[in-house]
């Protein structure tokens, strides 16, 4: 019985991500302008507040957040001149 709902439960997320990537590349050049901006302000919170986690619950896989605060605050500062 507990094989079964597994499978069960298997099947319906794999139909499930058939269906989004279908929808996903179904999808015309919806291109938008990025925000480089706001890039720059999440890396400028994220950098110092994953620094802040990691030492003070001394678990040190939340230093990710420090490195995504890194690459936002690279992404911004590369495209400086693209700032809204």
């Amino acid at each position: 019985m507990y094989n079964i709902v597994l499978l069960s439960i298997g099947v319906i997320l794999t139909i499930t991500l058939i269906l989004i990537l279908i929808a996903w590349k179904g999808r015309k050049n919806l291109e938008r302008e990025k925000n480089y901006r706001a890039f720059f302000i999440l890396g400028i919170t994220f950098f110092p507040v994953g620094i802040v986690l990691s030492i003070t619950t001394k678990n040190p896989g939340l230093i990710g957040i420090s490195g995504l605060g890194a690459a936002y605050l690279y992404l911004g500062i590369s495209h400086r001149d693209e700032w809204e």
